[in-house]
């Protein structure tokens, strides 16, 4: 058993993380829970008896916690990697995205390689077991891939926290201004960070199907908050839609696939519950339709069972996989913010 320490007290670590690492009693104990003086940490700690802080130094400097979650906003991730493996803890577990630019990334891998520290990102979908069974699917069609999209309309996160046992009353963001497209430059800005935010999401599956990324095609700000993005990345066409309404129906999450072959339809669950796996149905070109089954499990869950089989060694660290991941959602961020600098197109 491996005793973890985790650093933030989200909706993330409350509705997802502490039930999950709960249902993995042999593998993970939490023992100390931080959080950046919100106090949602101490109400969280008093109700499964562990310890609490509000700065995440105590955590690292905590000599009885082994593996180290990051649970923060994306712009800590990078420098908390760094403390975690200074600190001498053995594996972190870190939300995506592990960094926001190239250098923070360089100096996460190099850190992480020199330490041997294991290192697992978060990035729920590419841990879904349904995701699993697509790649197995192309594999064995040996169809060439025409395009990727990965559509997403959010209702707001509230929905879902309501939707799970939060033991302690939710905490209302700030307001956010909605996005003004005729900025260029706060347009740019936001879609960067959508981008590693929340495309990230499903960007290691879209280069799992079309890993060299190209060029960017068009590029734009959604009002109130969301994107619009078109790029080809191995000779196909890929396009990312979100939007993030402050009311409507209920979330879509899709990724679809079209090849030479056939089209892969990929509902995921709404975020921040456990609702078993990804939805898969797949359409031949003579109209024939065949349906996945939805296993229990989820990404969430077999994110963790795969830290758990890295650290029994059961798993190799594949740490050119995890850098091939960040560095190409990183590019597209970058190429993407310029474009819309640039008024949108390439």
């Amino acid at each position: 058993m491996h005793n973890v320490g985790i650093i933030g007290a989200g909706p993330g670590t409350w509705a997802l993380h502490l039930p999950t690492l709960g249902a993995l009693p042999a593998d993970f104990r939490v023992v100390h829970l931080a959080d950046l003086g919100g106090g949602r940490a101490e109400q969280l700690a008093r109700r499964d008896g562990v310890r609490f802080s509000a700065d995440a130094a105590d955590v690292l400097a905590d000599p009885d916690v082994e593996v180290v979650a990051i649970c923060t906003p994306p712009a800590s991730h990078a420098e908390l990697i760094l403390a975690a493996v200074r600190a001498g803890k053995r594996a972190v577990f870190c939300e995506k995205p592990i960094a926001t630019t190239s250098a923070e990334l360089d100096a996460v891998v190099e850190a992480c390689t020199g330490a041997g520290v294991t290192l697992v990102v978060g990035t729920n979908h590419l841990f879904d077991p349904a995701w699993g069974h697509v790649k197995h699917h192309l594999n064995a069609a040996s169809a060439r891939v025409l395009s990727v999209s990965a559509t997403l309309s959010l209702a707001p996160n509230g929905r879902y926290h309501e939707a799970v046992s939060d033991p302690v009353p939710a905490l209302s963001p700030p307001d956010r201004p909605p996005v003004d497209p005729a900025d260029r430059a706060l347009s740019a800005a936001i879609v960067r960070q959508l981008v590693l935010g929340l495309a990230i999401h499903d960007l290691p599956l879209v280069r799992d199907v079309a890993p060299v990324f190209e060029e960017i095609s068009f590029a734009r700000a959604l009002p109130p908050i969301g994107y619009d993005i078109g790029f080809r990345a191995s000779g196909a066409l890929v396009r990312l839609t979100a939007l993030i309404n402050a009311s409507g129906a209920d979330s879509l999450w899709r990724v679809r696939i079209a090849t030479t072959h056939d089209r892969v339809d990929v509902d995921f669950p709404p975020p921040f519950v456990h609702a078993g796996s990804a939805a898969v149905r797949v359409r031949d070109e003579e109209g024939r339709i065949l349906r996945f089954p939805v296993e229990p499990s989820d990404g969430y869950l077999e994110e963790w069972r795969a830290l758990a089989a890295l650290l029994r060694g059961d798993l190799p660290m594949e740490f050119e996989e995890l850098e091939a991941d960040a560095r190409f959602a990183i590019i597209l961020a970058d190429a993407v913010a310029d474009a819309i600098r640039d008024g949108g197109a390439a």
